[in-house]
C-alpha cells in the first residue's frame, strides 16, 4: 500500500495531531476565532471549498478488498460526521464543498468503479442528510480514463456536482501536459470549476521528508501547486480550454510570489512565456485560504480579492489550525476591506459555482437562507 495515498489531503500538521488524538477531541476544543464578529455576518455565511471527506463506509469496503488497513489509516482519514458538524458551526461554515481523498488507492477499472459507487452512495446519502451543509466534487481517477467519464458524468449529473478535483500531479506529469487534454476537455464542455491538490513532488520515496525533518507539507506541497500553475501557464491550457475555472489551494503555493520572476525570466521556458500571458493568467486563477493565508498583500494585488475563496483543509488541519489561525488571518489582514472578507469568506464561492447556492438552500426556510 502507498504510503503517498495516505497524505492526500495535505496540509495536515503532524504535532498538532500528536498533542490532541483525533477530529473529534479537536472539534470540542473551546478556542473562539480571533476577530470573529467583524461586522461581515461571517459567524453564519461560510462557504468552504477546501474540505476533504473519507466516506466511512468506503474505508469499511476498501479494508474488506484488501485496500486499506483501517489501524494504519491517518486520523484525518477518519472522517465523521459529528465531529465536522461541530467545526462547521464554531467557525460559522454554512456549506463545506467534499472533496473525496483515498481515490488513488484502485488496482483495476472494475474495482474503481465499485469504489467510486461507495462514495456516491455515502455523498447522497450525506446530502439528503443534510442537504443545505454539503456540496460535492467530482472525483478523478486518471489512471482510468474510462472511469473518470463515468464518475464525472454521475457527479454532475445526479450529485449536481459543483467542480471536480484532480492532484497536480500524476506520476510526475503535471497539470497542463497533453495527457490530461481528454479530461479537461470533458471539463470545459460542463465550463466546470476544477479544484487542484498537492501531493509530495515526484521523484522521492513517498511520504519521506525530501529534507529530513521538514515535512512536506510544509514547503514540498506548495511547490508541487506552483509547479502545476506554472505549466498551465506554459502550454496555455486555460485559452485552449476557456470555459474552465481553475482553484489553486493554499493561496496558489509560490505563484503570486514568483510573478516577477516568470515575467522576467520566462524567456527561458520552452516554449518562451510572454510577461503579458503571464499577467493574464494570474488573474485567472481562484485561490484558496487553507494553509493557512499568509497576509494577502502580494495575492490581492497579483490577482485581485475577487479570487480568493475560504477555504479550512478539514480534518487534515486540524480544528485548532482553523480557528487559531485560518480565520484570524482572513479577520485581521491589514489588506483587506469588510467587503473582501465577505466576497472571500462568501460571495466569492457563489459568484463562481452558482449551483453551490442551491445546495445552501435545499431543505433551508425562507429565514435561514442567508443573502449572498
Amino acid at each position: 500500500m502507498s504510503r503517498r495515498s495516505l497524505i492526500i489531503t495535505g496540509g495536515a500538521v503532524a504535532t498538532t495531531v500528536a498533542a490532541t488524538g483525533g477530529s473529534s477531541a479537536l472539534a470540542r476544543e473551546k478556542a473562539v476565532p480571533r476577530g470573529a464578529g467583524s461586522g461581515d455576518d461571517a459567524d453564519r455565511a461560510r462557504i468552504d471549498v477546501h474540505h476533504h471527506f473519507t466516506a466511512p463506509a468506503w474505508v469499511d469496503w476498501a479494508e474488506r478488498e484488501g485496500l486499506v488497513r483501517r489501524q494504519e489509516l491517518p486520523w484525518w482519514a477518519r472522517w465523521d460526521l459529528d465531529s465536522t458538524l461541530a467545526l462547521m458551526d464554531r467557525v460559522g461554515i454554512a456549506t463545506a464543498v467534499l472533496n473525496p481523498t483515498m481515490q488513488d488507492r484502485y488496482r483495476s477499472a472494475a474495482q474503481a468503479r465499485e469504489g467510486l459507487t461507495v462514495v456516491f452512495e455515502a455523498l447522497t446519502d450525506l446530502v439528503a442528510l443534510h442537504p443545505n451543509r454539503f456540496a460535492v466534487l467530482g472525483p478523478a481517477v486518471l489512471d482510468h480514463p474510462e472511469v473518470t467519464t463515468w464518475a464525472l458524468r454521475r457527479a454532475f449529473d445526479e450529485l449536481g456536482a459543483v467542480g471536480a478535483s484532480v492532484k497536480a500531479n500524476y506520476n510526475g506529469v503535471y497539470l497542463g501536459d497533453p495527457s490530461y487534454d481528454r479530461f479537461l476537455a470533458e471539463l470545459d464542455e460542463r465550463a466546470a470549476v476544477v479544484f487542484t491538490h498537492p501531493l509530495d513532488l515526484p521523484g522521492g520515496p513517498p511520504g519521506v521528508p525530501t529534507v529530513p525533518g521538514i515535512p512536506n507539507f510544509m514547503c514540498d506541497f506548495l511547490l508541487d501547486t506552483t509547479r502545476a500553475a506554472v505549466n498551465l501557464i506554459r502550454t496555455r491550457t486555460l485559452d485552449r480550454y476557456p470555459h474552465l475555472s481553475v482553484v489553486l489551494p493554499h493561496a496558489g503555493g509560490f505563484l503570486p510570489q514568483i510573478a516577477t520572476r516568470m515575467e522576467a525570466f520566462g524567456g527561458f521556458c520552452t516554449p518562451p512565456l510572454d510577461p503579458a500571458r503571464v499577467q493574464d493568467h494570474l488573474h485567472r486563477f481562484y485561490y484558496d485560504t487553507a494553509g493557512p493565508l499568509a497576509p494577502s498583500g502580494t495575492l490581492v494585488a497579483t490577482a485581485g480579492a475577487d479570487r480568493i475563496l475560504f477555504g479550512t483543509d478539514w480534518p487534515a488541519a486540524s480544528a485548532y489550525i482553523i480557528t487559531d489561525f485560518t480565520v484570524p488571518a482572513i479577520e485581521t489582514d491589514p489588506v483587506l476591506t469588510d467587503r473582501q472578507r465577505r466576497g472571500i469568506n462568501r460571495g466569492n464561492a457563489l459568484h463562481l459555482m452558482p449551483a453551490l447556492r442551491r445546495a445552501q438552500d435545499r431543505g433551508a426556510t425562507p429565514k435561514d437562507r442567508v443573502s449572498p
